[in-house]
């Protein structure tokens, strides 16, 4: 609403208000008044028939209907025990049934007192009435008259100051109007003004020549300046706390004291698992673990927590929490998964190194000190050197397999892709391992299918993808057995496939084989002389391609690696 509005109607309502009470005031106490007149009279008019009532009834009820047609009063005739001997409505007796009027409030007033007086509606007339009893002899005389004379006084009464009130309403809205229109017209300009500031652009503020308001333009014009210097502080502050937020690793939550979130950084939101514009839940409701609810409940609750780690959606999260002096709180989310991960593959990778070249050196050592302590005849000593010679041997290829999957993980190696011919790749890795394949009875077969007898990639990275399948399968093949390499076009790729008949991987293995240093059979693949790198060391070669690894397996019915490269097409079209 406007000023002038205000105005106006404030007026109006300090005028209707008093009309109001005017008007409420004539009708309590002009009917009071009126009532209590007419209470008086009714009382004169009662003791005057009382003095001239006949004692018989049937002329006293002859005597009382003549009486009330002549005043227009209603006369009723009451017996001690509340029978209506006489009612002015009938000409003669005998009456009709009437309830008895024992407990009416004028019958008991004037049998405590001398006169009783009561109003309101009667059940037998159907009007509203004011009744006056006193004792009579051996009952009571009670006389009635109608209140709508009363009414049809206070209503006159009424009309009379409503229409007084409605002159003065229009002369009050009329100087209302005037007032406020010669204050309304500079604040209307004032209020340009600051709609002007909250746009950004300089205002115009008025003159009025009126003190009060010429104080508050100049106080606005102070106020105008005061905040351009401190909102211009403010953005370049603001700026710079959201995009050091923004660029935090750590995730940042913050919100008000009713958990409303009012910032969450972007990578507090994609810990979360929310998108860069997805709705935020309160801050109660927007972890699930019980962990981090507690700590939110704790901070919340003014209790700042520094460091707790939790886990959310499978995830290590050291979270902290303190409030904040206004209320709410701000949450700092530190990931710290990979960390952990590393922690425990450098853990893992320092003890089964430690345990993978303990035994070879212990088993040199032994025989080395065996040698210098005594002369064993020549055959013996030749086993001790060649026991030597061959735990060196699975030393070096340890250290060998290590530092080619150093290589390849820290990303020194990148594979250089050229076209690999794999029905001569396979042929040439192969004969590797022919001698110790015949000596074992294991046979081997190649299958070339169609478009898929070349592959861009690095050609040394497929030789040793494929030396380390042939190697680990001819490892668990028994003699008899066979070793199938299969090259196919698949999902506009290349898919190597080593495949063997040995004894097969339980399936509870098959999801940890291409983990570094794990076995199935840890005591037959020590024996066989690997060093249970090799899976590992094919599967980070597949994919520093762009591919990736998988393995198929039944118990007693082999094995079979599938390496998938990608890039055939791309191959084809250049050859």
């Amino acid at each position: 609403m406007t000023f002038t509005g205000r105005v106006i109607a404030g007026s109006l309502l300090v005028l209707v208000t008093s009309v109001v009470v005017l008007l409420w005031t004539a009708d309590v106490a002009l009917r009071r008044d009126l009532e209590d007149e007419v209470a008086v009279t009714l009382r004169r008019e009662a003791l005057v028939v009382r003095e001239g009532l006949p004692a018989d009834p049937a002329e006293a009820q002859r005597w009382i209907y003549r009486i009330g047609n002549e005043t227009g009063y209603r006369i009723t005739l009451i017996g001690r025990d509340g029978t209506v001997t006489g009612e002015s409505d009938y000409a003669a007796l005998p009456l009709p049934a009437i309830e008895n009027h024992a407990s009416r409030p004028e019958v008991r007033a004037a049998l405590a007192d001398s006169f009783g007086v009561s109003k309101r509606r009667s059940a037998t007339v159907g009007r509203e009435l004011i009744y006056v009893a006193i004792p009579s002899g051996a009952g009571f005389v009670r006389v009635a008259a109608n209140l709508d004379q009363v009414d049809g006084v206070v209503h006159r009464a009424q009309v009379a100051v409503g229409l007084a009130a409605l002159v003065a309403l229009l002369i009050g809205t009329i100087v209302a109007w005037i007032a406020a229109g010669s204050v309304t017209r500079p604040l209307m300009a004032i209020t340009e003004a600051a709609r002007t500031i909250a746009a950004g652009q300089p205002p115009r503020f008025p003159h009025s020549g009126i003190r009060d308001i010429d104080t508050l333009v100049q106080a606005l014009r102070q106020m105008h300046h005061e905040l351009a210097i401190r909102f211009e502080t403010l953005r370049n502050e603001q700026a710079e706390s959201a995009a050091l937020v923004a660029a935090m690793v750590e995730g940042v939550v913050a919100a008000d004291a009713r958990g409303r979130i009012l910032t969450a950084n972007p990578a507090a939101r994609q810990l979360l698992g929310y998108g860069p514009d997805a709705a935020l839940p309160e801050l109660q409701q927007l972890f699930r673990g019980r962990d981090a609810r507690q700590i939110v409940r704790l901070v919340s609750e003014g209790t700042a927590v520094d460091g707790e780690e939790v886990a959310i959606d499978g995830r290590k999260v050291v979270l902290s929490g303190h409030p904040l002096p206004t209320g709410g709180a701000i949450l700092v989310l530190h990931d710290q998964t990979e960390v952990r991960r590393l922690e425990a593959v450098r853990r893992d990778f320092v003890a089964n190194v430690s345990h993978e070249l303990k035994t070879p050196l212990t088993s040199i050592s032994g025989y080395a000190e065996t040698l210098l302590g005594e002369r064993p005849d020549e055959t013996t000593e030749r086993q001790f050197l060649e026991t030597i010679l061959a735990n060196a041997h699975r030393m070096q290829r340890l250290v060998d397999d290590l530092l080619d999957l150093s290589r390849i993980e820290s990303g020194r190696w990148q594979p250089e892709r050229v076209a690999v011919d794999l029905a001569s790749a396979s042929a040439e890795v192969w004969a590797e391992f022919a001698e110790r394949g015949t000596a074992r009875g294991v046979s081997w077969e190649t299958e070339i299918g169609e478009g898929a007898s070349v592959l861009p990639a690095d050609p040394e990275g497929v030789r040793l993808v494929l030396r380390n399948l042939i190697d680990n399968a001819l490892r668990y093949t028994p003699a008899g057995g066979r070793i199938t390499f299969r090259a196919v076009r698949e999902e506009e790729g290349v898919a190597l496939q080593v495949e063997d008949t040995g004894a097969g991987i339980p399936t509870e293995h098959l999801s940890r084989v291409f983990e570094r240093f794990y076995r199935v059979d840890p005591s037959r693949s020590r024996a066989e002389g690997g060093t249970g790198l090799g899976l590992a060391i094919v599967r980070h070669t597949v994919e520093a391609h762009g591919g990736r690894v998988s393995v198929e397996s039944q118990l007693g019915a082999g094995t079979r690696v599938h390496c998938w490269f990608p890039g055939a097409e791309t191959l084809v079209t250049e050859l």
